[in-house]
This record gives structure tokens, sequence and C-alpha cells, in this order.
């Protein structure tokens, strides 16, 4: 049996998964999850053989607990689900041992391919995501460029950015230069938009 370990934050579509995988004779979905930190804890009590990882889980801490999930997990298979509107997303994913991709919009029997593949010790990754990910500009911001626009996008005033990040209003500000004029941005609002529209907050 093939052991599936389903992380998916929608209830209705994480039912409508498990149900079509448990359909199949040579699969076992051991868990539905709606989170990464559940995840953790369910493997570690009945070890996955795939684990079906929602893109959208994968931001902030999700990313790291994903990075814990393959690394405690090394006999577990790894298949992100992502739509053609992450690859902002998908370029952060793949810098952690993912074996493979396929889009939201793919067929049950594809996702059911994509399993077996993965089980036999292959990858697999969608060709629309691929072009998607090909197509799509990584970040030209640093991870602490990011760290300041992500605080900029509450609205705050620079001296509060500053204060939560432990900066000085002025670095604060040649930050904000740097992000505007990399991103082609006329504000701190329009460079919020640019990043988010982008994938590019994690």
């Amino acid at each position: 049996m093939i052991r599936i370990l389903l992380v998916e934050p929608m209830n209705l579509l994480r039912g409508a998964l498990a149900a079509t995988l448990s359909q199949e004779e040579d699969f076992a979905v051991v868990a539905e999850l709606g989170c990464l930190g559940e995840a953790l804890t369910m493997a570690r009590a009945v070890p996955p053989d795939v684990a079906v990882v929602n893109v959208g889980l994968l931001a902030g801490d999700g990313l790291s607990l994903f990075a814990r999930l393959t690394a405690e997990q090394p006999g577990c298979a790894t298949l992100v689900l992502a739509g053609p509107e992450d690859p902002g997303r998908l370029h952060r994913v793949l810098d952690v041992p993912v074996r493979g991709v396929i889009g939201t919009q793919a067929a049950p029997g594809d996702l059911v391919r994509a399993i077996r593949q993965l089980d036999r010790g292959e990858r697999v990754i969608d060709a629309g995501l691929a072009v998607a990910l090909v197509a799509a500009p990584r970040s030209p911001l640093s991870a602490r460029e990011l760290d300041v626009l992500s605080v900029a996008a509450s609205g705050v005033p620079s001296v509060e950015i500053a204060a939560r990040l432990h900066l000085t209003a002025g670095t604060v500000r040649n930050y904000i230069s740097v992000i505007l004029r990399k991103t082609g941005a006329r504000n701190r609002l329009e460079a919020v938009r640019v990043a988010e529209s982008a994938g590019w907050f994690q």
C-alpha cells in the first residue's frame, strides 16, 4: 500500500481529494490535515510514502515546517499542489527537496499517476506549471527587503517599521528607496501590490 498524507487547508477540496485517492486499491490515506504543524506529528506516528501538500501552506513558518517534514521523513516523497497563479511561491518551494509539483487543475487520474510515479522514485513536474515558473521572475528583493516591505504592507510609518525590525528609521527609508527602485513602484502601497501579485511574500 502507498501511504498518503494529505495536507490541504480547504475542507471541501481536502475531502474530495481524500475520496478520490481512497478509491485506489493500493492507496491508503493515513491522514487528512489542514495545516503543516499537525502533519509533522502525524508523520512521526504513521510515516507516509507520499505527502500531498498545498503550496498555499508554504508561506512564512510553513516553509520551515515543510523543510522539517522532508528532513525528518527522508523516505517520504513530497508532492506540491499549486495553481497557475502560484509561480512566486513555487520558486521558494523548489529551494527545499520537492519531488513533484502538480497543478490544482489537473485531472484526478493525473494526481493518481503522479503519486505512483513518486512512489517509484521518479520526479513529477506539471508541464503547465513548469512554463509558469520559467515565465515568472524571481523576486529581485533580498530577504531583509521583503521583511521591510511585509511590515510596510500593514500601513505603519517608517519609525514603527524600524522598531519592529530593530533598525533605524534612516535604514528603513534606505530600504524603501531600494525596494521602489527594484520593483519599479511609485510608492510603498504599489510595491506591496507588486510583491503580493508575484507571490514574493513568504
